[in-house]
């Protein structure tokens, strides 16, 4: 009994190596249309990111509001995005843009509960968004002491340009491309598999009409047939001349 289960096991264990190599061998023969569709599909995958992704930009100033009376640190947060400190931005960078549409690329937070105030911008542009953010510094410094009366405000770093986009999601969507590629190819390599009634193997043959093959017939290619032909010999005559004295 143990016998027998040994055997089936190592006859399960051939057919799983059959199927493997044959996986294979299915794979490799149209492999080319794997290729194709992964070339296709990153393809799509790169041009569609491109044409529907703005890429914005994002740069970064940071001032000390110091601690005078009066100085309240939510007011003043509130302060950095008035339209008066927008207007003025405005102005001094020659925009076309309204207080409202600078204000909404802008963020003012406190840094780890101390009293340096980050702000932020972000914009399509890298030049215009660190030069959006050092302008709203410096205004803001300026105007806030004729708007609260407050002058303890100090520019502690300048924001610079920043040269990668914060939403770049392009190679992501090029990677989901590929990888959804190879996967569409190979399922199309089997199913075309399975659509293909044609014999493949001598095996097939055995079990559709359950006898034994015998032989098998090779398929000769016509351009071989032809150089395998019998070339005919051809027999040069000679006359000859018979001296009868």
């Amino acid at each position: 009994m143990g016998k027998l289960k040994q055997e089936r096991l190592i006859e399960n264990l051939k057919e799983k190596e059959i199927n493997l190599k044959e996986y294979y061998l299915l794979i490799k023969k149209r492999f080319w249309i794997v290729i194709v569709i992964t070339i296709l599909t990153t393809s799509a995958g790169y041009f569609y990111s491109s044409l529907n992704n703005t890429l914005l930009y994002q740069s970064s100033t940071r001032v000390i509001i110091g601690s005078e009376e009066g100085g309240d640190m939510k007011t003043l947060l509130v302060m950095i995005k008035d339209p008066i400190i927008m207007e003025k931005v405005i102005d001094e960078l020659e925009l076309t843009r309204s207080a409202d549409a600078i204000a909404a690329g802008i963020t003012a937070e406190i840094i780890d509960d101390s009293r340096v105030v980050k702000i932020s911008v972000t914009d399509q542009n890298p030049q215009t968004a660190a030069a959006i953010a050092n302008t709203t510094a410096e205004v803001f410094k300026r105007e806030i002491v004729n708007l609260l009366d407050f002058r303890d405000v100090q520019l502690l770093s300048e924001a610079k340009e920043n040269p990668s986009a914060i939403n770049q999601t392009q190679n992501k969507t090029t990677i989901i491309g590929f990888v959804f590629g190879i996967i569409v190819g190979v399922g199309l390599i089997f199913l075309l598999d399975a659509l293909d009634t044609t014999v493949k193997h001598e095996s097939e043959i055995e079990l559709i009409l359950g006898v034994p093959v015998i032989g098998i017939v090779s398929n000769m290619n016509k351009k071989k047939v032809v150089e395998k032909k019998v070339k005919v010999p051809v027999v040069e005559s000679r006359s000859e001349t018979v001296d009868i004295s």
